[in-house]
């Protein structure tokens, strides 16, 4: 005899992998499959319903619940696009869910479209909900948080301006010392002869 998992057992924290015939629901959006399982992403902490219609995540950075309220209790949030819940997502914590993203991702070549698939959103959603809640584009707190790691970097190694500017996800080593520049008011080359010095 089989169980099916739901028997007098405590919600799993972890989300569980997810079948072959799971993964071909949530890859065709099959609404059949909605209420049977939730699917939850590990990279973003957003959990959807098998018929979203958001991006595809990859399937090593996906598991699943048997209950929306399981997903709830490991801390994923739910979908603004598909609302498993059939509730809103309140704003501050969907741009919470993207700033955490960035905050871990900022080495990564990120933009506008990328963020919006991730949290399920569109682009011009998520660009006015992100500056009214943090005062900035979502673009401007990627290069702030870009800037503040490549600080930390500056002064706590002895790699080059390049390395560093790769190492925070910019390559273009002149936009990355203008950047600098605009930011700090010095390049970084400067930055770390003047802190340096003290």
């Amino acid at each position: 005899m089989t169980s099916n998992g739901n028997e007098n057992h405590e919600p799993c924290s972890l989300p569980l992998p997810v079948s072959e015939e799971q993964w071909q629901a949530i890859v065709h959006n099959d609404a059949s499959y909605d209420g049977t399982f939730f699917y939850a992403v590990k990279t973003t902490g957003i959990f959807c319903r098998p018929s979203c219609k958001s991006r595809v995540p990859k399937r090593e950075n996906i598991g699943y619940f048997s209950e929306a309220q399981h997903a709830l209790s490991a801390n994923f949030r739910p979908c603004k696009r598909c609302k498993p819940t059939h509730q809103r997502l309140p704003d501050e914590e969907w741009i919470a869910t993207i700033t955490n993203y960035v905050d871990q991702h900022y080495h990564e070549t990120i933009s506008l479209s990328v963020l919006a698939a991730i949290s399920h959103g569109t682009p011009y959603h998520l660009q006015r909900t992100f500056k009214k809640i943090k005062g900035m584009t979502p673009n401007e707190y990627l290069q702030k948080i870009r800037i503040e790691k490549a600080k930390v970097l500056l002064l706590r190694s002895d790699e080059a301006v390049f390395e560093v500017g790769k190492a925070v996800g910019l390559s273009n080593i002149p936009y990355f010392i203008t950047l600098f520049k605009q930011r700090t008011g010095v390049t970084p080359e400067a930055y770390r002869r003047g802190r340096n010095q003290h």
